[in-house]
């Protein structure tokens, strides 16, 4: 088991993880996010899955940032080029758990984030968005992806993987 506490969180999320994600509208997502070390402290987050519409459609969806760790915390940032800071989270021990929380204000739009970091291998990420014209929650729970029960070790991404993820 891997062991989650600042600093060098984000480091400790390198793999492959397990998504599921709702939305208070009916919508949901099941898919695959994956952290990929940069090897210059930052680390690329892909996801990638199929996202039930309220209506019961489907569509492919894919949500990219980069995450660097920080004094307390880590930073997220829109994987865009100059990258651009969504939100800063400050981590605090409730328990067993690491909890954050953070707030990116886009326009009329606010986002709410919450993390809750619940075991090794498990974590949380909460948003509340809201503007003028829009309001829903969003939870996303993650678990780590383990391999063959042959292999002790979590599963970890191949350079061809880690290259997919960094385009």
């Amino acid at each position: 088991m891997r062991r989650l506490a600042p600093p060098g969180i984000i480091a400790t999320l390198a793999g492959s993880w397990r998504l599921t994600r709702t939305v208070d509208n009916g919508a949901s997502m099941t898919g695959i996010a994956a952290f990929g070390d940069r090897g210059d402290g930052h680390f690329n987050y892909r996801e990638q899955g199929r996202l039930r519409l309220p209506g019961g459609g489907f569509i492919d969806a894919e949500r990219r940032y980069v995450f660097t760790d920080e004094d307390g915390g880590f930073a997220v940032w829109f994987a865009e080029n100059p990258p651009r800071l969504f939100h800063r989270v400050v981590l605090a021990r409730a328990g067993s758990r690491l909890v954050g929380q953070a707030r990116h204000l886009c326009g009329e739009d606010r986002y709410d984030s919450r993390y809750e970091f619940v075991a090794d291998d498990a974590f949380r990420v909460e948003h509340a968005v809201r503007d003028p014209r829009k309001r829903y929650a969003m939870s996303s729970g993650y678990a780590l992806l383990m391999p063959d029960a042959d292999d002790a070790a979590p599963k970890r991404l191949t350079e061809n993987e880690v290259g997919r993820i960094n385009q």
